[in-house]
């Protein structure tokens, strides 16, 4: 479902990329196949240097649909970056991809906090994030970062998953299912 990211991707993820659809909520927008994998170049450096976590979605194939990631990491924490391709819309990946980044950052990678800034005008983002059921509501526990998100325009809402919430649904979810074999 996730591995990291790989410049032979790159073809594939920028026509993806590309839909109308999908290109306004990209963080790293390229205008061609060869700034993309310039992009994913930088990406996959950054990575080494332990600025950032990227992977690439896969479908069943294991072909590339989208990408999930985790910038601007200090302290952390870091910040929340999915896209999936349009003709992926609405056939259940962004789940399962999310389940397995988080469980990579928590367990390997030792984060901390995830947030996730969402534009308000962003409806299928904003769907997507409420569905987490150990996502929570940060405008107002974590102001300094609301507020730094924030400090051109005021467009968007904070939201985020820290490790102790996400452990807690783990375990709870292991529990559940141990007792369901039992």
């Amino acid at each position: 479902m996730l591995k990291k990211r790989e410049l032979h991707d790159a073809p594939v993820l920028f026509d993806l990329m590309n839909h109308p659809e999908v290109f306004p909520y990209v963080r790293h927008k390229a205008s061609s196949s060869d700034e993309f994998y310039f992009l994913t170049k930088q990406t996959i450096e950054a990575e080494d240097r332990g600025e950032l976590v990227s992977r690439t979605i896969l479908d069943e194939w294991a072909q590339p649909i989208g990408t999930i990631n985790l910038f601007d990491i200090q302290e952390g924490r870091g910040f929340l970056a999915t896209w999936i391709g349009r003709p992926y819309f609405g056939m259940g990946y962004n789940k399962p991809a999310k389940e397995a980044f988080f469980e990579e950052l928590f367990f390997q990678l030792d984060v901390q906090a995830v947030f996730m800034k969402i534009r308000r005008t962003n409806v299928r983002s904003m769907k997507a994030a409420l569905k987490i059921p150990y996502v929570s509501s940060a405008n107002e526990d974590y102001p300094d970062v609301y507020e730094w998100i924030n400090r051109n325009e005021d467009v968007y809402d904070l939201y985020v998953i820290t490790k102790d919430q996400y452990l807690f649904h783990y375990y709870g979810e292991q529990n559940n299912e141990e007792m369901m074999e039992a």
